[in-house]
């Protein structure tokens, strides 16, 4: 959509007037979006810091700015039962797939096999899990993305720039320090709007 090396999004470039409309709120906002064009069909975006509800709403206005249908995960109870008729209908029309919290017996191979044999399917998570501090990422995103064998996209927030880029890749090497080492390079110097609850960039531990 842009071919100036900072990759900068503006509305009259977009091809919709949903795109455009959303970029120019975001704009009004005083916000920036930056995107580069996704490598593949297939991957795992993270976006992080996760510091505050105002993410959802600048999140969101970037998400129908692209006009990409990033996928996102759900408790699979939402769609089994009354939840699964009401609630699940919903939230799978805005891209939600189940899955299968608290068991880890091939769930994250199911779902890497799931992925692939999509046409397209790119699953955005928050890997901090929650606006407050904790002391590590959840690990999920990780590992869906190296047994996929799928590029990572690295998504930040700037709030003191007021910018959200959609630019960065990482190529997981299942070398988890070099990795996360790699990650933390992409994020340093970003910071959310409470700096002082953003998630340090460590894995939590393996479970016993």
């Amino acid at each position: 959509m842009n071919s100036e090396p900072t990759h900068l999004l503006r509305p009259a470039e977009l091809p919709t007037l949903r795109q455009r409309l959303s970029l120019r709120m975001l704009n009004l906002l005083g916000w920036r979006l930056r995107f580069k064009p996704l490598p593949g069909p297939h991957g795992v975006a993270i976006v992080y810091p996760h510091t505050s509800n105002w993410d959802v709403v600048v999140g969101l206005l970037a998400k129908w700015a692209i006009a990409l249908p990033f996928r996102w995960l759900a408790k699979e109870k939402l769609f089994r039962g009354v939840a699964g008729a009401t609630i699940g209908k919903v939230i799978r029309s805005w891209g939600a797939i189940a899955v299968e919290r608290g068991t880890s017996t091939g769930a994250t191979q199911r779902l890497a096999e799931n992925m692939l044999a999509s046409d397209w399917c790119w699953i955005a998570l928050a890997p901090e899990g929650t606006r407050s501090w904790k002391p590590h990422w959840r690990s999920g995103f990780y590992h869906l993305a190296v047994t996929a064998k799928v590029p990572l996209l690295v998504v930040w927030f700037d709030y003191p720039n007021k910018e959200i880029a959609v630019t960065e890749y990482v190529n997981l090497s299942g070398d988890i320090a070099a990795d996360m080492a790699a990650i933390r390079a992409v994020y340093a110097g970003h910071h959310g709007l409470h700096p002082e609850l953003e998630c340090p960039i460590e894995l939590a531990p393996p479970r016993a």
